[in-house]
């Protein structure tokens, strides 16, 4: 299965939209996320700024149902096809986290909000 201690207890896990293909975010799994993301049939990752096991949409309700776990052949990635509820996978308010385009010298953001943030989290 996985390889949690080649990359010291965790790995990356890319989140696709499993319709459109579109690259919703990356994030990290433990052991622990892994097998209660399959176990759930609903996306956690381990949120190592908390250090504590995230589950996606515990605070916005956009919450993400897998529909298909794939591990890649080093066995150290996870891409997890999901259906995003509540159209936006970005705490930011963006249906992607990848809504940002290097264009030039600096950037420019290419998609629009979903939410405001402020109202969601209530920050």
């Amino acid at each position: 299965m996985l390889d949690f201690d080649k990359a010291g207890g965790v790995v990356p896990a890319i989140a696709q939209d499993a319709d459109s293909g579109q690259v919703l975010m990356l994030a990290w799994m433990n052991k622990e996320a892994f097998e209660e993301t399959v176990r759930t049939g609903r996306a956690c990752y381990y949120s190592r700024s908390r250090g504590r096991l995230w589950r996606k949409g515990e605070e916005s309700g956009h919450v993400q149902e897998v529909r298909d776990v794939l591990i890649d052949c080093d066995a150290d990635t996870v891409l997890l096809k999901v259906k995003q509820i509540g159209g936006a996978a970005c705490h930011e308010g963006y249906a992607s986290c990848f809504f940002r385009k290097v264009d030039g010298g600096g950037m420019k953001i290419v998609a629009e909000r979903v939410f405001d943030p402020a109202r969601v989290y209530k920050k």
